[in-house]
């Protein structure tokens, strides 16, 4: 009976010998190979050569052609406001009135002493062709009549000044002042602005004035609307370069009939030079930036085994052109470059395209492509 029992422990010790040693076995195994992480998926795109048109680009900012703050050469107190905020109004049109209750009244007087100096002298004239009176009494007459006349015309004109009229036509801003209320002479009464045309105004280095020439196209871009561009034409150039930076001053005109533009955007402005330029252009979204510069990642045959493999390599880049970015320096045509999902990548890491995650590359870019 001892023997028995002494031989079925002898045969689960050695069941459980072997069980344990194939378990090492197995664990030793997985140890002994590397780990290899599965692929990332992402997507590609060919660096290739384009022709662009040339330009030069600036920052800049949208004025008006004709812009004004309304302001009154006198004091006075506002009796009439004929405008409402934002209005457009004509040339000429009344904005506000000041109570004129005083200059009004010395007009009446100035005004029949003026007619009565007025026939005083046409009755000196006529005495003096019958000799009755003599010519320094004409004269005397046709002076008082010529001093009464400049005094009504002095009041009339500080009656015309308290009425304050658009001096240009455009659109009004917000009123800033109240009926009844006393106005200091040069205190804003409301913004005018002429809004078609407007300007838009930048500067450029020196080093490229002999590149541009007033008749060339400028395109307009900005944040406010992000899927439209204005087109305008460089209308001036500065004669006179900033000392302390030498640059240049120029000035684009652009139609706005729509409106869109007003005085005080800031703006991308580019002029379109004549000539075409060849360019190495890539999608934008394969740029990755970084404080120590501009990379991609270029897709690579593994050298391991089947399958493509990343490498990042420094780019210096240029200008953008809708989805598209130039590439000065850094790639070649015919390239292979990771286009999207790049941000999870690694120097070396393996890869598989699927060019479906990512929206195609346009050179004009809609909001609904996104």
């Amino acid at each position: 009976m001892k023997l028995k029992i002494v031989i079925a422990i002898v045969g689960v010790l050695v069941l459980i010998g072997a069980l344990a040693g194939t378990k090492v076995l197995q664990i030793k195994k997985l140890t002994s190979q590397p780990y290899a992480a599965p692929p990332d998926t992402i997507a590609s795109a060919v660096a290739h050569e384009e022709k662009w048109q040339d330009t030069v680009s600036a920052v800049g900012s949208i004025t008006a052609v004709q812009g004004v703050i309304v302001t009154p050469e006198v004091a006075g107190t506002v009796s009439e406001i004929a405008f409402e905020s934002g209005a457009v109004v004509a040339k000429g049109d009344l904005l506000v009135r000041f109570d004129t209750s005083t200059e009004e009244a010395q007009l009446k007087s100035l005004n029949a002493q003026l007619e009565w100096a007025r026939v005083s002298a046409e009755r000196a004239h006529k005495l003096r062709t019958d000799s009755t009176v003599s010519q320094s009494e004409v004269d005397q007459a046709e002076a008082s009549f010529q001093q009464a006349k400049a005094n009504a015309d002095a009041v009339q004109a500080a009656i015309d000044k308290k009425t304050i009229r658009a001096p240009f036509a455009g659109k009004l801003g917000i009123r800033q002042v109240n009926l009844g209320e006393y106005i200091d002479a040069g205190k804003p009464i409301v913004s005018l602005q002429s809004l078609s045309p407007v300007y838009a105004d930048f500067s450029l280095p020196q080093q490229t004035l002999a590149e541009v020439k007033t008749g060339m196209k400028v395109l307009v871009s900005m944040d406010t609307y992000t899927n439209k561009q204005f087109e305008g034409t460089l209308t001036a150039i500065n004669p006179n370069l900033d000392e302390s930076t030498r640059s240049v001053r120029l000035q684009g005109t652009l139609d706005n009939s729509d409106q869109l533009l007003r005085p005080g955007m800031f703006a991308r402005i580019a002029v379109v030079l004549p000539s075409e330029k060849d360019v190495l252009v890539i999608p934008a979204t394969a740029i990755l930036s970084a404080p120590y510069g501009d990379s991609v990642y270029v897709i690579e045959k593994s050298t391991n085994g089947p399958g493509s493999v990343v490498r990042q390599q420094f780019v210096r880049t240029g200008r953008a052109h809708g989805d598209f970015i130039s590439v000065e320096t850094g790639l070649k045509a015919g390239d292979h470059v990771v286009s999207g999902g790049l941000f999870k990548l690694r120097n070396g890491g393996a890869v598989t395209e699927n060019n479906d995650i990512a929206p195609k590359a346009t050179e004009k870019p809609k909001p609904s492509d996104a």
